[in-house]
């Protein structure tokens, strides 16, 4: 199954509150009628993520469809073009987005009160993507994954398609979630040994000084 994550902005000028009820009750209501949408995930940034100024996204949006065809195919259906216009309301525009296929190395159980952590991965300059999505997935992720209050942990490697020549290079290579109880056991985890050793791990395949975000996932279909 195939992930499209989208990097979500708000409007300028736009409040984050009525950002936050605009995209979870208006516009995910026009989302929920596009045709094969096999799952559709809003992870709406904390307002505790404003104190200190403008965090680097207002959100991400997380779409599952069976496969690219399947997705190319619906994206010309009147449902699914309605959804596409209603972004101009809300969304800053152009959306940059990635195509996923997930890795699950913490099979947690999740429920609407945790807290989902979204991390934004560039790889380490001169790695390759295959060398760097084989690190990631086999060395890096059960090193994390041992973190104790972390619940849940999937990883989402860019495809390798959108690395062919002539194509511009993904936003990103990767985005990684991660889910706690709450933000008090996220912080609690950063002074584990095993978050350390996390740490420890991060430069050996990834670029120094990656983003986030602290989210509320709200599952809307799926």
């Amino acid at each position: 199954m195939i992930k499209a994550i989208y990097f979500i902005k708000r409007k300028p000028g736009m409040d984050v509150a009525a950002f936050q009820n605009y995209w979870i009750s208006t516009h995910a209501a026009i989302v929920k009628k596009v045709p094969e949408l096999r799952k559709y995930v809003q992870c709406h940034t904390l307002l505790s993520g404003y104190r200190k100024g403008q965090p680097i996204y207002d959100g991400v949006a997380e779409m599952w469809f069976d496969d690219i065809e399947t997705m190319r195919r619906i994206a010309e259906s009147p449902d699914s073009k309605a959804a596409q216009a209603d972004d101009y309301a809300f969304i800053d525009m152009p959306m940059p987005f990635v195509l996923t296929r997930e890795q699950v190395q913490k099979d947690g159980a999740t429920d609407p009160s945790m807290v989902k952590l979204v991390e934004f991965i560039f790889r380490k300059p001169g790695m390759d993507v295959e060398q760097f999505q084989d690190y990631w997935r086999t060395i890096h992720g059960p090193i994390a994954a041992k973190i104790p209050q972390m619940r849940r942990y999937v990883q989402s490697p860019v495809l390798l398609s959108a690395y062919s020549e002539g194509r511009r290079r993904p936003v990103y290579d990767g985005v990684a979630e991660v889910w706690f109880d709450s933000t008090d056991a996220m912080r609690a985890s950063e002074k584990t040994a095993e978050y350390a050793a996390t740490r420890a791990d991060e430069p050996n395949f990834i670029d120094a000084g990656f983003r986030f975000i602290i989210t509320k996932e709200h599952t809307i279909v799926g």
